[in-house]
């Protein structure tokens, strides 16, 4: 009866709710967004039988991070999603604090099968979790199978966010995990079947690999081949700011290496985006052979029960969906090629910031090609500054009242920003480096040349994108 209750109360949510959280002038026209309540990890994300599946983190009933169950959108073309029936919802004992993150397979039979974390809290502040299964089960939704794993020994109650793959002979799965003296690492299991599963080890994580001391937990890991190299994506928790890297609460960022099946020989970790918002990603591999990653734009416990969009109901959204691929020996982001489909009209500006007319960036896409120094105004509460060798996006923080910056490295090479109402994405030279950021201007944003620099010359290439809503 627990699971008929909960949709009845979701089911009063989105009737009560959709039309107020689509009017909210800062409610993205094509970036994916919940109809109501919290969004936050992109979970399972998979190509199967000719269609991209993303499933969400999502509390339907509010914009707290409670009652966690997995949404779930479809399409064909990573443009025009569809919504589908709610995959996974929190009502057994063994999910009782909630549905948290996993990923998606097509199972031996070629049924597709989600592999996400139970979480269960105790009364006395403890805490444990189990690796579950659930199965399509060919209506439009999901029937669960249960835990297949518990907590390995030595560790706290924090283990979660499975990544399971097959290499061709075994199942492998990657976990996040923190041990009992805080300590994060990302943990191996292999298995002949997705309910039987042995504990490798870790294969990375704080003290290994050369890292030092690096953070107290790892979250929502993925390895995958890319060419000739395995990556290592994960979240680790608990590393202090470094000069300029490390400026959030919780980091996002890879290692590259090599895997033999038992263990992953890595170099250094960079930040997989060096914005203010960008956490708990995940790839695929589509039929195209192309490795597509979601991220998720935003960031726990940092600002985000202050955004303005929860009086209309709603908090946060995915990133656009962002192809990987190398640069000589350095990971890098576009946006994948769907996405020029949405461009309307190109308008080009050529000369000094003096001379610059401004622009509509209520959703738009730029090309940049920037000389000297020099600044641009996305509204009047972000601003993109250039200077050799380095490229900063400061914003108006929403809560604080102040201004603060986040920067990276720049080479000169061309600049791609995606602007979406609230939302920032910058592809610095060609994906090297990217930028991203919640910001909230006010209805119909221009982009504004800063204060006229020598030199500060740009090249600029504009065009509106269409709307592109979940049906």
């Amino acid at each position: 009866m627990k699971d008929v209750a909960l949709l009845n109360q979701i089911v009063r949510s989105l009737l009560a709710g959709q039309l107020k959280a689509a009017a909210d002038p800062h409610r993205p026209r094509w970036h994916l967004a919940a109809p109501v309540g919290l969004l936050n990890d992109p979970n399972g994300f998979i190509e199967h039988d000719g269609r991209y599946h993303l499933f969400y983190q999502w509390n339907p009933l509010g914009c707290e991070h409670r009652n966690k169950g997995w949404g779930h959108v479809t399409s064909t073309d990573l443009l025009h999603w569809q919504h589908e029936p709610v995959a996974l919802l929190p009502t057994e004992t063994y999910e009782s604090h909630g549905c948290y993150s996993g990923s998606a397979v097509s199972d031996e039979q070629g049924r597709l099968t989600l592999i996400y974390t139970g979480n269960v809290k105790y009364p006395d502040g403890s805490r444990t979790a189990y690796q579950c299964l659930a199965r399509a089960d060919g209506e439009g939704g999901f029937a669960k199978l249960g835990p297949v794993l518990d907590l390995p020994a030595g560790y706290s109650g924090h283990v979660r966010d499975p990544k399971v793959w097959h290499d061709g002979g075994q199942w492998l799965m990657v976990l996040g995990a923190r041990t009992l003296d805080d300590k994060g690492e990302v943990l191996l299991y292999r298995g002949d079947t997705l309910d039987a599963w042995t504990l490798v080890g870790p294969i990375a994580g704080s003290g290994r690999g050369g890292l030092g001391d690096f953070g107290y937990m790892w979250e929502c890991p993925d390895l995958f081949p890319l060419a000739d190299r395995h990556v290592l994506i994960s979240c680790p928790q608990g590393i202090a700011p470094r000069g300029e890297d490390y400026r959030n609460l919780y980091q996002c960022g890879w290692l590259a290496g090599s895997f033999d099946g038992m263990h992953f020989v890595h170099g250094a970790f960079h930040e997989l985006d060096s914005g203010f918002e960008f956490y708990a990603p995940q790839t695929t591999q589509d039929s195209q052979g192309r490795r597509l990653l979601f991220g998720w734009l935003g960031l726990p416990e940092e600002n985000e029960m202050s955004q303005p969009t929860i009086p209309y109901g709603w908090l946060h959204q995915m990133s656009c969906p962002r192809e990987l691929f190398w640069q000589g020996d350095w990971l890098c982001q576009r946006p994948v090629a769907e996405l020029a489909a949405l461009k309307g009209e190109q308008t080009r500006f050529e000369g000094t910031l003096g001379e610059f007319p401004g622009l509509a960036i209520d959703s738009a896409w730029l090309d940049l090609a920037l000389c000297g120094e020099g600044s641009l105004w996305f509204g009047a509460v972000a601003e993109l500054c250039w200077q050799p060798g380095r490229l900063v996006l400061r914003r108006l923080n929403w809560q604080s009242g102040a201004w603060e910056e986040r920067c990276c490295p720049w080479q000169g090479g061309g600049i791609t920003v995606l602007c979406d109402r609230s939302s920032l994405e910058c592809f610095v030279d060609g994906g090297r480096h990217t930028l991203s950021a919640r910001y909230f201007p006010g209805p119909g944003p221009q982009l504004a040349p800063g204060k006229p620099v020598a030199g500060g010359k740009i090249c600029l290439d504009h065009w509106p994108l269409a709307a592109c809503l979940v049906q």
